[in-house]
């Protein structure tokens, strides 16, 4: 065999570097026109879910207050008294035995947290937990 029959044949595309030149450039004229995002801007700790592209609303605080909103909403939702916000018809969920994980979830944080409250956030953490017993009780009787 010759050289020249040994010698692959490489074909290179010019071409593709200019492109990416231009959408480098295109990208960064984009990006000095949106305008900057005030106090309410993402933090490098919040992460995009995946999906369709959704309203950024502001994350609540992290606070007594907001855990036993959390965990009252859970339970209001597996006691089928709130619409399931992954189905797009909103259908009503039914699983009472998480239901009752998340109500005592809420009396472990009674328990743990006695002496340590504030009043509202006892008055608070009482009636959460009062008010899904007896939704809980209402449900599978």
């Amino acid at each position: 065999m010759s050289n020249e029959e040994e010698k692959p044949n490489i074909v290179s595309d010019e071409n593709w570097k200019k492109q990416a030149v231009e959408e480098k450039q295109k990208l960064s004229q984009n990006e000095q026109q949106e305008p900057k995002k005030a106090d309410n801007a993402k933090t490098d700790g919040d992460v995009k879910a995946a999906g369709p592209e959704t309203t950024a609303r502001p994350l609540p605080p992290a606070n007594f207050m907001t855990m036993v909103n959390m965990l009252m909403l859970q339970a209001l939702l597996y006691l089928g008294k709130l619409g399931d916000p992954n189905s797009e018809e909103g259908k009503k969920m039914f699983n009472p035995e998480l239901a009752k994980h998340h109500i005592d979830l809420l009396g472990v944080l009674e328990e743990k947290t006695k002496g340590n409250l504030t009043d509202e956030e006892n008055k608070a953490l009482s009636l959460a937990l009062h008010e899904v017993r007896m939704l809980y009780v209402q449900s599978i009787a």
